[in-house]
């Protein structure tokens, strides 16, 4: 029971008393409050006036990562961190689980460096969490029978770059933090504190019960002028290449990550399974190393990227042959490694004509026919009509697209809400 002050409102008291409730968004316990509060008649409240605030929490929620084999087939869509924590990304959620879908991404660091949960480091400082409370929100998504899945952009981190340049990429020709194609964007991947921030936040994320920590970004820049880039590792060890000290912290990682009892999964450039050298100098990703370390790669084989290859003049039209082409090459180079392939599909018409649920089927079949276990939606802007659509019409055709793998069923929670931010565009 809250005894109202002057000028109190009914939001101003749910966003003030949010983080004790089970109720995920401010705009969903205010309207528990005027369901709970009948006599509620206006926004604002009168000084002195009882109202009565609804689930109330007697302690913090602590929550545990829900235990599965590598190999479950994971059905999952991406939401960034700011959609996440918000009312249109949980009924986002809840439709992808109406549709068939029984796992999410959502960012806990995206490639700005923006860190979206609780978190004390002295290489961060103050922020905004977008998601206020990690384990509410896992409880919401395991609730709904969800893998829950973090992603952390690693080494591409704008924020650290300009707080703390001695910790980017360094110019040979300035002496200052290296710029890709002129943006300040790329945390030297060799710095020792750098990789020990990222573990520590995803060791974080693991410990208020996601069920999986994905690493994106657990490359060295591709692009810009490659031969201006100065890395500590080429000091410090001479004798590595870039692959060597991408595998040195993915080995670091692992041992920290999997006694939490999450699963690690690392996304990948779909373009490494042709094992170009040129790819591999500049990225680091070589996948024989990388699969040592982790449960799940997700290469990301979006049939749009692959422009230039193989002869086709439109291959984001070409959706069999590309995924088809990568998968039998994934497949062959992690050959009796024990890692699952989980790819990352096209859910976006960026540079295709013929993108529709179709589309999105085509993709799906593909990918699983030629061995990957599980598939993952990417849309930057959240938009996952074409997947709705599709996921119904895969459903009906019992094992013909997927598996149908479920998560045991879980006590159900109260938590439903209505309302939406702005998102990036951009793909990762």
């Amino acid at each position: 029971m809250y005894e109202a002050k002057r000028g109190d409102s009914i939001p101003l008291i749910a966003r003030h008393y949010l983080s004790q409730t089970t109720y995920l968004t401010s705009s969903e316990l205010a309207d528990a409050m005027h369901k709970a509060n009948p006599d509620l008649h206006s926004t604002f409240l009168k000084a002195g006036q009882q109202v009565i605030v609804p689930g109330i929490l007697a302690l913090p929620i602590v929550e545990k990562p829900v235990p599965i084999a590598r190999d479950f087939e994971v059905r999952a869509i991406y939401l960034t961190g700011v959609m996440a924590a918000s009312d249109r990304g949980i009924k986002i959620i809840e439709h992808w689980r109406e549709v068939g879908g029984n796992a999410v991404v959502f960012d806990i660091k995206d490639s700005d460096g923006s860190v979206n949960i609780p978190f004390e480091h002295p290489l961060l400082g103050s922020h905004h969490a977008a998601i206020h409370d990690l384990p509410k929100f896992v409880r919401f998504l395991h609730s709904q029978n969800m893998h829950a899945i973090a992603r952390v952009a690693i080494f591409r981190d704008e924020r650290m770059v300009k707080e703390h340049p001695e910790l980017a990429v360094q110019s040979h020709r300035t002496g200052q933090a290296w710029r890709e194609n002129g943006k300040l964007v790329w945390t030297d991947p060799s710095q020792a504190k750098v990789q020990q921030y990222d573990i520590a936040l995803a060791k974080q994320a693991a410990e208020a019960g996601a069920d999986e920590i994905q690493f994106d970004y657990v490359r060295f820049p591709a692009e810009g002028d490659q031969k201006d880039a100065s890395f500590v590792f080429q000091t410090e060890h001479p004798e590595w290449h870039r692959s060597d000290v991408i595998a040195n912290f993915l080995k670091h990682a692992y041992a920290e990550l999997h006694p939490t009892g999450a699963l690690l999964s690392l996304d990948v450039f779909g373009i490494m399974a042709w094992q170009r050298p040129v790819d591999l100098s500049h990225t680091g990703q070589d996948i024989v190393q990388m699969a040592k370390y982790c449960d799940v790669l997700s290469p990301m084989i979006y049939p749009s990227h692959f422009f230039g290859m193989d002869g086709i003049a439109r291959p984001g039209d070409a959706p069999e042959h590309f995924i088809g082409e990568s998968m039998d090459r994934f497949e062959k180079i992690t050959q009796g490694s024990g890692v699952v392939i989980r790819p990352w599909l096209q859910a976006f018409h960026w540079r295709t004509k013929t993108y529709s649920p179709k589309y999105i089927e085509v993709q799906v079949l593909t990918a699983k026919n030629k061995g990957g276990i599980g598939f993952l939606f990417w849309n930057a802007a959240n938009d996952y009509s074409k997947p709705y659509a599709a996921m119904p019409e895969m459903r009906a055709a019992k094992g013909q697209y997927f598996r149908g793998d479920e998560l045991p069923a879980l006590a159900q929670a109260s938590l439903i809400p209505s309302v939406v931010p702005p998102v990036p565009t951009a793909t990762h």
